[in-house]
C-alpha cells in the first residue's frame, strides 16, 4: 500500500477523438478487486477525485509487457463509472489503440527508433478484437512524434499519423455465406465479418437516402421493422442463429457520400442508429467498400483512394482496407483505421 499512498503515476493521453487515463500495469495492484478500488478513489468522483462528470464514465488504459511471444504489451480497458460506483469492462477503440502504443513508447516498454515504430498490442477484454499493431511516428530520440498534417474528427487541427492496424480478430469469418451479394427477400444486402457481423444494404432500396439524421430514422417504424427482418433474416445465413435480442449483425444502410468522402453509412445496432460508427463495424464496412461488387463498392462507385473514408452522424472515419478478389475468392491484406495521438499530462495523482 505504499506505493498507493505515495501517489500513482498516470498519464493522460488524446486517443482519436477521446481522453483516456493510461496506468502502468505494475503501478496498479495486481488483484482486480483491489485494482478497482482503488480506480475508483482515484477517479470515480468528480468532485474528489480527476474522473469525468457524474452522468459519463472514465476511460482507463492499462498498459504491461507481454508474455506473448506474438505482442510487446498487454492492454486492458476498463471503464470507471463514477455515479454507480464501479468499474466495468471497455471496448478497445482506434483512438485508445493509438494512445496505448504512443504510451508504451513514452513508458519504455517498447524500444524506439526513428521513423514508425510499429508496437505490437494484445487486447484483454476487447469484444472481438484481440491484436492489433500500432504505428507511432518516433524522433531521433525515440520519443513519439505528436505534431503533424493529419485531421480527425472531432478534433480540432491535425497531428502525426498513426496507423492502428487489426491483425486478429475473434471468430470473424470475412464473407460467412461465401458470396458477395446475398438475396435478402429481394433486397441485395452484402454479410461480413472483419471484426463485427455487418449486413450492408443500399439506403434507397428501403426508401430513404441514408442521409436522414439518426431521430429521423428511428421514427420511421416502417424503415425500423423492415431493418430488423431483414437482419433476422441475415443472422440465420451467416450462421448466427436467431439473433433476435442480440447486438450482431449490426444492419448498416449505405449511400453515396455527402461531403467528400468515400461512401455515407447509417449503423442500426441493433434498434438504435449508431451516432457514429463502432471502430470494427467501420472495418467491417471498409472492408466490404474494397471488394469489387459489393454493395458498398458499387456505392462508392469509381472513387480509387487506398483510404476509404466512411461519412457518419458525427463526421467521418478513415480506414485502410487491402482487399484482393479474383472473381470467386476473396483474401484481406491489411487492415487499419488512421487515427493520432497526443500526450496532455504526465504525472502523478494522489487517491483520496
Amino acid at each position: 500500500m505504499e506505493l498507493v499512498v505515495a501517489g500513482v503515476p498516470v498519464v493522460v493521453m488524446r486517443g482519436g477523438s477521446g481522453t483516456g487515463f493510461y496506468f502502468l500495469r505494475e503501478d496498479l495492484p495486481a488483484d482486480a478487486g483491489l485494482r478497482d478500488e482503488l480506480l475508483l478513489r482515484v477517479l470515480g468522483s468528480p468532485v474528489d477525485g480527476i474522473g469525468e462528470e457524474r452522468s459519463r464514465a472514465s476511460t482507463v488504459v492499462v498498459i504491461g509487457s507481454s508474455s506473448a511471444g506474438d505482442a510487446d504489451v498487454d492492454c486492458r480497458v476498463l471503464r470507471v463509472c463514477g455515479d454507480e460506483a464501479r468499474v466495468a469492462g471497455g471496448q478497445a477503440c482506434e483512438g485508445t489503440l493509438a494512445g496505448a502504443g504512443a504510451f508504451a513508447i513514452e513508458r519504455g516498454l517498447v524500444a524506439a527508433s526513428r521513423g514508425r515504430d510499429a508496437v505490437r498490442v494484445r487486447v484483454a477484454g476487447g469484444g472481438g478484437l484481440t491484436a492489433a499493431v500500432v504505428h507511432v511516428p518516433v524522433d531521433d530520440g525515440g520519443r513519439p512524434v505528436y505534431h503533424g498534417e493529419t485531421a480527425v474528427c472531432g478534433v480540432p487541427g491535425t497531428a502525426a499519423r498513426i496507423i492502428v492496424e487489426f491483425r486478429e480478430t475473434k471468430g470473424a469469418k470475412l464473407l460467412p455465406t461465401g458470396n458477395v451479394v446475398d438475396d435478402l427477400g429481394g433486397i441485395e444486402a452484402t454479410l461480413i465479418d472483419n471484426g463485427t457481423p455487418v449486413v450492408l444494404v443500399e439506403a434507397t432500396a428501403l426508401g430513404v437516402t441514408g442521409h436522414e439524421s439518426p431521430t429521423r430514422l428511428e421514427y420511421d417504424d416502417r424503415l425500423r421493422s423492415r431493418v430488423e427482418s431483414l437482419r433476422l433474416l441475415a443472422g440465420e445465413l451467416m450462421g448466427l442463429g436467431d439473433v433476435r435480442g442480440f447486438g450482431v449483425p449490426e444492419m448498416g444502410l449505405i449511400s453515396p457520400p455527402a461531403d467528400g468522402g468515400s461512401l455515407c453509412a447509417r449503423m442500426f445496432s441493433p434498434h438504435r442508429v449508431h451516432p457514429g460508427i463502432g471502430v470494427m463495424a467501420g472495418v467491417s464496412v471498409g472492408t466490404a467498400a474494397a471488394i469489387p461488387g459489393s454493395v458498398a463498392a458499387r456505392v462508392r462507385g469509381r472513387r480509387k483512394r487506398d483510404v476509404v473514408r466512411l461519412e457518419h452522424p458525427g463526421g467521418w472515419v478513415d480506414v485502410v482496407a487491402e482487399v484482393g478478389y479474383d472473381g470467386r475468392t476473396v483474401t484481406t491484406g491489411r487492415t487499419a483505421v488512421v487515427s493520432t495521438a497526443r500526450m496532455l499530462l504526465d504525472g502523478t495523482v494522489h487517491p483520496r
